[in-house]
């Protein structure tokens, strides 16, 4: 089985050496996406439901090259700085994510990269 680097120019560039996504089979692992703008490579400013969406955008966008969407995530892990925002973090993942929800972890964890409060990745199917 091969795999395949996949970038999107919608998404934030990568800010390590890493692939912002790759398919192997019929399965996409995005890597963690953190509130960065596309447009200026730049943390937005925000309180965690913005920082959230901007997370969950960057996603939708990752996924884009191959023309599906959110509704083809399997499993999301949830990376938070403040465990204190899950419940305000959930009712935007609840705004993304509407039925057949994904599989879900949700660890809080002491440093994100560039200090962000919020980073997830996810893992998608592609047919």
């Amino acid at each position: 089985m091969e795999k395949e680097i996949i970038l999107s120019k919608k998404a934030p560039a990568a800010v390590g050496p890493y692939s912002p996504a790759l398919k192997v089979g019929n399965l996409i692992f995005a890597s963690g996406q953190v509130p960065i703008d596309p447009k200026t490579g730049e943390m937005i400013k925000g309180d965690i439901e913005a920082q959230a969406r901007r997370v969950l955008d960057n996603l939708k966008a990752v996924l884009e090259p191959y023309s599906i969407g959110l509704e083809n995530v399997v499993k999301t892990t949830i990376f938070l700085k403040d465990m204190n925002n899950f419940a305000r973090v959930n009712k935007v993942y609840g705004e993304y994510f509407k039925e057949k929800f994904p599989a879900r972890s949700c660890v809080e964890v002491s440093r994100l990269p560039k200090n962000a409060e919020i980073e997830i990745e996810v893992i998608a199917f592609y047919i």
